[in-house]
This record gives structure tokens, C-alpha cells and sequence, in this order.
């Protein structure tokens, strides 16, 4: 980084560094990467709010040396991560805090927010979107499909900006209160939720007209594909390979018996 950079960069007043960072969060899969996944995403993020915590321009190469290092998470949490970490480099700067502990503590919290991440909003938050939004065009509520998108889209940017400011204050202790909302327990609340999503979206697009017997074998394969696949003995993919195929050649399974029965 150059001289010109660094002096740019504290120009800043420590407020308008932090939300310039806050607002770099949203870039942090740009430069993604099969070594250090996000990290260069992270030091983008960053380095604003690094240049107006670290005067010394070898107290901020040595910051950003300590963001070098892999680091993954879920994106949704970035800003969380971020402002829990500039928290920290005020901390390191002010002397109550070893840099020495930064990287083992670092990717302890960004592996957990990451499962947290994968489980409530990739595995839950947003396959209800995509279901809700599915059977809603399916029954003829576009508008209403749009506004739940719209919601749920300034919900998470009010998630972000609040997670990064409760991090920036708190730090580390801001994670005691995400403890409390107990986010496991809501993401599995939501995938029941899915699953009767699910269900609906499946009586809106089997073809008509069919019989109730027709819909129980089906219903009864999902749940036996799905309990293999929770259970680790069947592989997602093969699992959907293996039921699509089901559906496509039911109708020829089922005329056949008709014939060699009688039916």
C-alpha cells in the first residue's frame, strides 16, 4: 500500500471509515479464491476501517497481515464478522487485546457463524422464499409473490446494518445475545414450515385430474427418499435423479399394471 493510499484513507473520520466498510461487506465474494476463499474480501472490507484505527503505517501493514490468513463464511454474516473484528483491532490498538489470539478466535467465530449461516438462511430462509414465492405465481398472486421478495429483502439489509453496528459496539459480547435468539431452533421451525410449503407447491402442479391413491405413493416415496438422504445412505443428487425418473415413468407404470391386471 502506498503512502498516497494510507493518507487517503485517514482522511476518514472514524465513522464515515467504519460505514465505507460496512458497505465494502457487500464485495467480499468478488474475489474469492481456492486458497484463502474470502480473505481478500475481507482485508477489502476492511482497510478503511483498519486505516482509521491504525495511525502507524506498520501497525496497519501488520493488521492487514493478520487478515491474510483463509477465511470463510456465510455471506449474510459478513458484516457481523467485520464489525466484530474492527472492535477488536480498536482493542489491539489500545493494548487489551494479544494480536497473537486474533487468528484462533477469528476463525472459531466465523466457522460457527458460518454453520449458523448455512443452516438458518441457505438451509431454511430462503427455500421458504423460493417456496412461497413458487406456490404464490402458481395461484395467481404476483404482486404478493414481489412484496414478500421486497420484505424479506430490505429485512436482511436492516439484519446486516444491525449485526454490523451491534458488532463495531460489542464485539465478542455480541455474540452471547445471537446465542440467545437461538437461530438453530428457529431454522428448523422454518424447514417444517417448508416442508407443508412443500406439500402445497406438490398439489398445485401434479397433473389433473388424479386420485388420491396416485398422491399417497408419492408422498410416501419423498419421505422415504428423504429420510435415506437425512440419514446419509443416499446422496441428494441420486436421491432427486432417482425420483424424477419415479414421476416420469409413473404414468407407464401404472398402465401397464392396469393392462396385466386388469384394472
Amino acid at each position: 500500500m502506498t503512502d498516497h493510499g494510507i493518507s487517503h484513507m485517514r482522511a476518514d473520520t472514524r465513522t464515515v471509515a467504519f460505514l465505507r466498510s460496512f458497505l465494502r461487506c457487500y464485495l467480499t465474494g468478488a474475489a474469492f479464491n481456492t486458497r484463502g476463499m474470502q480473505n481478500i474480501g475481507l482485508m477489502y472490507a476492511m482497510l478503511p476501517g483498519l486505516a482509521a484505527i491504525h495511525e502507524d503505517p506498520k501497525d496497519l501493514r501488520a493488521a492487514l497481515k493478520r487478515y491474510a490468513r483463509h477465511y470463510q463464511s456465510h455471506p449474510f454474516w459478513t458484516p457481523c464478522m467485520v464489525g466484530i473484528l474492527l472492535n477488536v483491532e480498536t482493542t489491539i490498538h489500545a493494548g487489551h487485546f494479544p494480536p497473537r489470539m486474533l487468528g484462533k478466535v477469528k476463525d472459531t467465530t466465523s466457522y460457527t457463524l458460518s454453520a449458523i449461516g448455512d443452516s438458518v438462511f441457505a438451509g431454511s430462509a430462503l427455500i421458504f422464499w423460493a417456496l412461497l414465492t413458487i406456490c404464490l405465481l402458481l395461484t395467481g398472486f404476483p404482486v404478493l409473490a414481489f412484496v414478500l421478495g421486497l420484505f424479506l429483502f430490505l429485512g436482511l439489509q436492516v439484519f446486516r446494518a444491525y449485526t454490523f453496528v451491534s458488532g463495531v459496539k460489542q464485539g465478542f459480547r455480541f455474540l452471547e445475545k445471537l446465542r440467545r435468539w437461538d437461530l438453530i431452533n428457529w431454522g428448523t421451525k422454518v424447514k417444517y414450515a417448508n416442508a407443508a410449503l412443500l406439500l402445497w407447491l406438490w398439489t398445485l402442479i401434479w397433473p389433473r385430474p388424479y386420485d388420491w391413491w396416485e398422491f399417497a405413493v408419492g408422498l410416501s416415496a419423498l419421505m422415504l427418499f428423504g429420510r435415506y438422504v437425512r440419514t446419509g445412505l443416499l446422496s441428494r443428487l441420486l436421491a432427486v435423479a432417482v425420483f424424477v425418473g419415479l414421476i416420469e415413468f409413473f404414468p407407464w407404470m401404472e398402465t401397464t399394471a392396469r393392462t396385466a391386471f386388469g384394472l
